[in-house]
């Protein structure tokens, strides 16, 4: 199959612009006419620097990033944030304590890799599912927290937060991997957000962090130094050899965010394309079945199953089987909790969920 004839439903890393990779494929061999390509650019050149100063510049411009916040470009993903929030941020309070807000798998991980370096307090008992956010005045939030933690968007289980936490001016914390530019976020709200790029803003290999400067320069003296943020931020994200190609794409998405109307454009593109999935899915519940509480439903990460809310696993093979044969690919569930899913991430269109929508009803029309 050509590019053409395939739609992509990943989850990360997840489908990218068309008109990302054409400049992208453009910029290859020789950007800018100097050449060589960015992968070859040395990181110190004056080239360079203007690709990851106008990098910063768009993303400030989308999210509105007040000044007295920094952007760093790191490496590690978002795994490697469940280490560095912690060994920066502890120290904010003589307790060394965090609250932690766990909707699923990466804030259950997140949670357990801080409990190396401090006290976590996990602000409600254990969830025997994934499929809802607690409300929030059932929390047990520690006023002497040095930071609060959530996961904006939970990509495996489909969990998403509509709303940002009150935590009482102690620190907000947020990994927002899988929806950040999805719409418009206030960032003032926010100690520090990061997002590994490779869902909805350019490729794997490069993770963006945003952290107000109060935060920074308390980092707990077993931090290595390449997680430390000061150390980062003194030196423009370049403390060690940036991933040059990465910061490149971003670029490009950035732009490509831009020109479509930046993040309320996306909000709303987002809005109707999550909204045609799932009223596919409710309008057939004898068939499709999602498991996420309507209020926290995911616009991102849609999860469903066929034949019984714990899925026919013959029907479900049938479905992968005959949506491959359509070009729809990267259906499949996250193997911790089978079924499938379906990812919406900025670069998905409105008419490539129309398309799978459309293979849904006849899937059903031909299995029920």
């Amino acid at each position: 199959m050509n590019r053409d004839q395939v739609i992509n439903f990943a989850p990360g890393p997840a489908k990218l612009p068309q008109e990302v990779l054409e400049q992208a494929q453009k910029d290859m061999l020789s950007y800018n006419n100097l050449g060589i390509s960015v992968m070859e650019m040395s990181h110190r050149s004056s080239d360079f620097s203007k690709i990851i100063n106008n990098a910063e510049n768009l993303l400030r411009e989308l999210l509105q990033i007040p000044d007295n916040y920094k952007v760093l470009y790191l490496q590690g993903g978002g795994t490697g944030q469940f280490s560095a929030v912690p060994l920066n941020f502890l120290n904010l309070k003589e307790g060394h304590t965090a609250d932690y807000i766990v909707t699923g798998a990466w804030s259950a991980k997140a949670a357990k890799e801080a409990e190396k370096y401090g006290k976590v307090n996990v602000v409600y008992p254990k969830l025997d599912k994934y499929t809802t956010i607690p409300d929030p005045s059932t929390w047990n939030l520690n006023p002497e927290a040095s930071y609060v933690y959530y996961c904006a968007n939970e990509t495996i289980h489909g969990v998403e937060f509509q709303f940002v936490p009150e935590t009482n001016g102690v620190p907000i914390v947020a990994d927002m991997s899988s929806n950040i530019l999805t719409r418009p976020v206030d960032i003032s709200k926010f100690g520090l957000i990061y997002a590994g790029a490779q869902k909805n803003i350019g490729c794997a290999g490069v993770t963006l962090v945003i952290v107000r400067e109060d935060l920074i320069g308390r980092a707990m003296k077993e931090c290595p130094s390449v997680l430390d943020y000061k150390n980062q931020v003194g030196m423009n994200s370049m403390f060690n050899t940036p991933p040059t190609w990465s910061i490149y794409i971003m670029g490009l998405v950035f732009q490509w965010l831009k020109n479509l109307g930046g993040a309320a454009a996306m909000e709303e593109l987002n809005r109707k394309k999550s909204e045609s999935l799932y009223s596919t899915i409710d309008s057939l519940p004898e068939f499709y079945f999602c498991p996420v509480d309507k209020p926290a439903r995911s616009r991102m990460n849609v999860p469903f199953r066929i034949g019984s809310p714990s899925g026919d696993e013959t029907l479900e093979k049938r479905f992968l089987e005959e949506a491959q044969k359509r070009g729809f690919v990267s259906l499949k569930g996250h193997r911790s909790v089978g079924g499938l899913r379906a990812s919406l991430y900025n670069a998905v269109t409105t008419q490539d969920v129309d398309k799978l929508v459309s293979f849904m009803k006849e899937f059903h029309q031909t299995n029920q």
